[in-house]
């Protein structure tokens, strides 16, 4: 049963969201000790909520979008009662007082929020190694990372803990795990959901997507998050599709849909992904869709560019965890990656060398927009692989730039602002690998409707 299937079913009576929510309960006490995906729950206040909307399903009363459904909630996004840490000793004890846009609209539509998921320490990484609560399993493949930052909403998702999950994206927090967990991921269109709530790592690039196992539970999710927030300035003022009414009828999608493919996604990913992904295409072309070859220059460019801007736009979002307004001041307490940053956001700030690398990294950006824009001009979306290797081993020593590699793909949408998603695509000796999708900005539906015909194809 997928995700849409099953809402259904608890609005038709069929199966009631304390059932959901129970089989999910046992599911967490069996499988989140191995993986360590959720770092709190409250599972009273679950089974609660439940029942209520139980309750009012039975008296024939109507029910929001999610009724029903579980939702996981990456752990720097403010949900009222619940200790929001981003994984860091700095917030150990900060206890949300407030629910994010996200979370109220969650809560409007009555989804269930079950807990808070592990990530890397301030989202700072690519693995979900650099949290406070220790590592997350990847669940499908055991003993190597799950990806990061949002590692636990992935995990999650993907050992079947619950239905939905959410987290945020900077630079591949959404895709990169989706990737490796073998799940779907989408990180929307930059201004297209609000942030409001959400601990800053560099706020020109975050944006708060979702997980789920299937494309309906992806647009489900935009339905009830997406739209502009009078009280976030970055969204924007934008007409949102109805996203599962786009998805209804997915199977003839593909025809006529132009596919660029990009050779340097290619060049730069290992032979084993890319026999995958390059068989994804083939299917697709046989399913109707036109393949466009394409040439970007700049690939290069992008990851010093996206670090040198996000370790200045880091450092000034950590100025204040200074231990005197509530929890311990970050630089004492932190890890190093998150140390690192801070130390070169620091650097990089200072007066004199701000001219020869932030500014240059901005104008830099402006470039990599301009061409990325220019891409999509004549192409529908951008397809190619999401990760350009697999997860290694959890505790492998690996070089700060070794660890960036990783984003060397996902940095792209964040730095030109599209929407992007990551969608399986196979696996290598049982180990999952995805595909990404890129579009134009306020493209998201055009995403959504290639993940679910992809996934017809399966």
């Amino acid at each position: 049963m997928n995700i849409l299937e099953k809402s259904q079913s608890i609005r038709n009576h069929e199966k009631t969201a304390s059932d959901n929510l129970e089989g999910f309960i046992k599911q967490i006490n069996k499988v989140n000790p191995k993986i360590n995906a959720f770092v709190e729950l409250k599972t009273d206040e679950a089974i609660e909520r439940a029942n209520e909307i139980d309750g009012r399903i039975n008296k024939g009363e109507k029910v929001g979008k999610l009724a029903g459904l579980v939702v996981g909630i990456k752990s720097n996004i403010n949900v009222e009662d619940f200790h929001v840490t981003a994984a860091s000793r700095t917030l150990e004890n900060y206890i949300g007082s407030y629910d994010a846009t996200v979370i109220r609209r969650i809560k409007a539509e009555d989804g269930i929020i079950v807990g808070m998921t592990n990530m890397d320490e301030f989202a700072a990484g690519s693995s979900t190694e650099t949290s406070f609560h220790g590592p997350t399993d990847n669940p499908r493949a055991p003993g190597r990372i799950p990806g990061g930052s949002s590692g636990g909403s992935a995990a999650a998702v993907a050992s079947k803990i619950c239905d939905l999950a959410l987290g945020s994206d900077t630079g591949g927090s959404i895709r990169n795990p989706a990737s490796h967990c073998g799940v779907m991921g989408f990180k929307p269109s930059y201004g297209a959901v609000s942030r409001q709530g959400l601990l800053d790592l560099a706020m020109s690039f975050d944006q708060i997507g979702s997980f789920s196992m299937d494309a309906g539970g992806i647009a489900l999710m935009l339905n009830v998050i997406a739209g502009e927030d009078r009280r976030e300035c970055t969204t924007i003022d934008w007409e949102v599709p109805d996203f599962t009414a786009s998805i209804a009828d997915s199977r003839n999608a593909l025809k006529g849909m132009r596919l660029g493919v990009v050779k340097e996604f290619f060049d730069v990913s290992d032979e084993p992904i890319v026999n995958i992904i390059e068989e994804r295409i083939h299917q697709m072309q046989e399913a109707g869709a036109e393949v466009v070859e394409l040439n970007f220059d700049y690939l290069k460019l992008c990851l010093p560019t996206y670090y040198l801007i996000n370790y200045v736009e880091f450092f000034s979002a950590t100025r204040k965890y200074d231990g005197r307004k509530y929890g311990e001041r970050i630089e004492e307490v932190c890890g190093e990656e998150v140390l690192r940053r801070i130390h070169m956001g620091s650097y990089i700030s200072q007066q004199e060398y701000s001219g020869k690398y932030y500014k240059k990294a901005l104008q830099a950006r402006s470039l990599i927009r301009k061409e990325i824009t220019g891409l999509l001009k004549d192409v529908d979306v951008l397809v190619g692989p999401t990760v350009p290797k697999l997860p290694h081993k959890v505790g492998t020593q690996l070089e700060p730039m070794e660890m960036y590699a990783y984003d060397i793909l996902t940095v792209i949408a964040n730095l030109a602002g599209i929407p992007a998603a990551s969608t399986p695509a196979g696996d290598v000796k049982g180990i999952p690998v995805g595909m990404q999708f890129q579009a134009k900005p306020l493209d998201d539906e055009k995403i959504v409707k290639l993940m679910a015909a992809h996934e017809g194809l399966n």
